[in-house]
């Protein structure tokens, strides 16, 4: 895995401008704040990440990869002001799930998630070296 930093641009905090990887690709589909038998327990902007994030990384391990293996994520947000108050928050919970890992990564602020009580989506994309 590469990532992929122009010559001349500042570092970007928390995420890679791009990656370039070869390998077994697992794909994640969007994953909420609910728990593994599909239930919200907070309706916490922060909590519900953690929770999102705690769902990527099963679904990685079934899939044989780990968050180390992460090339890009999106993040779907109802409330973009929500999603940046939350920072320290958000942050701390990646750190202790993901790790320092900084894949490419998109945030977009939506009108609406499938699920009434999700605050926030996330899905992956991951490679895992041959």
């Amino acid at each position: 895995m590469e990532f992929l930093q122009p010559e001349g641009w500042p570092r970007p905090r928390g995420y890679s401008n791009g990656v370039a990887a070869s390998g077994r690709m697992v794909f994640v589909s969007g994953m909420v704040g609910w728990d593994r038998e599909g239930v919200f327990r907070t309706d916490d902007f922060a909590d519900q990440v953690r929770q999102a994030l705690e769902n990527v990384v099963a679904v990685l391990r079934a899939g044989g990869a780990g968050p180390e293996h992460i090339v890009r994520m999106t993040w779907y947000v109802l409330d973009k002001k929500e999603y940046v108050a939350a920072y320290p928050a958000i942050g701390a919970a990646y750190r202790d799930i993901i790790g320092r890992h900084y894949p490419a990564m998109s945030a977009v602020q939506v009108a609406g998630l499938v699920e009434d009580r999700a605050r926030v989506e996330i899905e992956v994309t991951a490679v895992v070296p041959a």
